[in-house]
Formats: structure tokens, C-alpha cells, sequence
């Protein structure tokens, strides 16, 4: 996806997430992150856009902590995400395409890093406030869940960090029923290793594969619908592996 496409993603899911979050109420539970109500959601998703953003505006080249999250809530939390959404996604607009800032994962460049990073995390977190909305969720494109599962295998597993590991070498396959996209993902006691083929004409045998339309397994992967939303072929451990380990958390 160009960054044009991804800053466009970033501004209608942080319209979906606040309005989602404005209808629920910033006291409702969010089932899909049992720990948190929707002022916890929207605390933290605001804190993160106003990180991202001070880096592409103002250019820091090395790590600098967040600004801490806002001890708002109710209307005021709403608007105070809304106002931050928007000057995130004007940040992104406005930098030059040759900007140069710190970010934490291989890209094309920092602003095609940012602007990619922020369109997930905000789509995720939009299924996090329509979930505790109710209701049917917003849909996400092909092209989008398929860039978001890359950026999660490809990007976020292959760090040092990752908790995705087998003590003796495994192998997951991950396929997209409707683009027939596949990840075959090689797992041991280093971070995961993933390969990305575009309909390949022959795959050799995994120790399991996960198969679903590819927004179902963008959501799964994230932990956002359960793995019975899946096909889960071979063997169903490395499912609950992936499961139990590959939650991203902000520290």
C-alpha cells in the first residue's frame, strides 16, 4: 500500500474508533481487551497518536518516551481524541517525503513507517470500541488486512521481543482464502521467520495452517476474533501457541 492509502486508512478508522467510542460511552466495557473500558482505550490510542506524531513533526531521530496518557474522560476524552487524531493524520499529510525521524521496524521510509504503523494500530483499536459498542463491525478492505498481517509477521514477530517460539523447529502457514496470499512462517527459540508468496502453485507440508478471508485472519492474528473464526488445519497447538504469545503490549 502507498503511504497516501495508509494516511488515508488512518483518518476514517480514527473517525470509526471515536464515533464507535462516543456511542458506547467511555465507561463500557471492551470485550475484546477484558482489562480495559473505552476511557482506557481511549486514553492510550490518543497517547500514541500524539508520540507518532511529535516524531514526524518535529523530527527526533532517536527514541523519546511518550507524553503520558490523558486524565480525561466522558465527552471531553472524546474530543480530546478526536483533536489528536486529526492533527496526527495532518502530520503525515503535511511532512516533506524525505523526512527523517526515529521508527522501529524496516520500511521505505520513516514516513511510509509511521504512516503504515498508525493506520493498524488504529484500525485495531477501532475493532476494540465498535466491540464494546455491539453491533456488526466496520469492514476492513483486502489490500489493508493483508498489509496489516505482513506488517505483523514480516515486521512486528521478526523483532528480538517476539514471544512466538518453539522449542524445536515448527512450521505455520497462514493463507488468505479470498487472494490466496500465504505466509509460511518458520518458528524455533529465535523470533519467527515469515515468507510471503502471492498464489503459489505448490506449498510443501506445515505443521499447521491457518486459512480465513483475509480481514478475518487480519483480526485473529491480532487477537481480535477467536481462532475457531479460522480453519485450522495440522496441528492445533501451534495455533493456541500463536494464541497465547503474540500479543503486541505498549511496553
Amino acid at each position: 500500500m502507498k503511504i497516501t492509502e495508509h494516511i488515508a486508512a488512518l483518518a476514517a478508522e480514527g473517525r470509526l474508533l471515536a464515533d464507535a467510542a462516543d456511542e458506547a460511552g467511555t465507561g463500557a466495557p471492551v470485550p475484546t481487551c477484558p482489562d480495559w473500558r473505552v476511557r482506557d482505550l481511549l486514553r492510550h490510542t490518543a497517547m500514541v497518536h500524539a508520540w507518532a506524531a511529535a516524531f514526524v513533526r518535529e523530527g527526533h531521530t532517536s527514541y523519546v518516551p511518550d507524553g503520558g496518557e490523558p486524565e480525561l474522560d466522558g465527552p471531553e476524552l472524546v474530543a480530546h481524541f478526536r483533536a489528536g487524531h486529526r492533527l496526527l493524520v495532518e502530520a503525515l499529510e503535511n511532512a516533506p517525503q524525505d523526512v527523517k525521524c526515529w521508527s522501529f521496524l524496516p520500511a521505505s521510509s520513516p514516513l511510509a513507517f509511521w504512516a503504515r504503523r498508525q493506520a493498524h494500530e488504529t484500525t485495531i483499536h477501532r475493532v476494540d470500541a465498535e466491540s464494546a459498542r455491539g453491533g456488526d463491525l466496520s469492514p476492513v478492505g483486502a489490500d489493508h488486512a493483508l498489509d496489516g498481517i505482513d506488517e505483523l509477521l514480516r515486521g512486528m514477530h521478526a523483532r528480538p521481543k517476539s514471544r512466538v517460539r518453539t522449542e524445536t523447529p515448527r512450521t505455520l502457514r497462514v493463507r488468505a482464502t479470498d487472494t490466496d496470499t500465504v505466509w509460511t512462517v518458520r518458528l524455533s527459540t529465535e523470533p519467527p521467520v515469515a515468507v510471503r508468496e502471492e498464489a503459489p502453485t505448490g506449498t510443501p507440508p506445515v505443521d499447521c495452517e491457518l486459512s480465513a478471508p483475509a480481514q478475518t485472519l487480519y483480526l485473529a492474528l491480532w487477537n481480535r476474533l477467536p481462532l475457531t473464526a479460522l480453519t485450522v488445519t495440522g496441528d492445533e497447538g501451534l495455533a493456541r501457541l500463536w494464541r497465547d504469545n503474540s500479543s503486541i503490549t505498549w511496553s
